[in-house]
């Protein structure tokens, strides 16, 4: 089973492509290291009504999550 946590960010220009920076706490908080293998669900800011309505089902308090995405998209 996979441990989910929801974070925003912003896609950056990389060269010739497209790469996303994952915020120092979620990389704390999951204890990420360079070189390990994650996996990444999309879902465009534009939907964010689409992923809030989806949290019922995670469990998760969305007010919550609101003001964590919130302060990750105001950086």
């Amino acid at each position: 089973m996979y441990n989910y946590m929801i974070i925003g960010t912003k896609l950056k220009k990389w060269g010739n492509s497209i790469g996303i920076v994952i915020p120092n706490r979620a990389i704390i908080e999951k204890n990420l290291k360079e070189g390990e293998e994650v996996i990444i669900d999309i879902k465009k800011k534009d939907k964010i009504k689409e992923i809030f309505g989806s949290l019922k089902d995670w469990k998760i308090d969305s007010q919550k999550m609101k003001e964590e995405l919130r302060k990750e998209w105001g950086k």
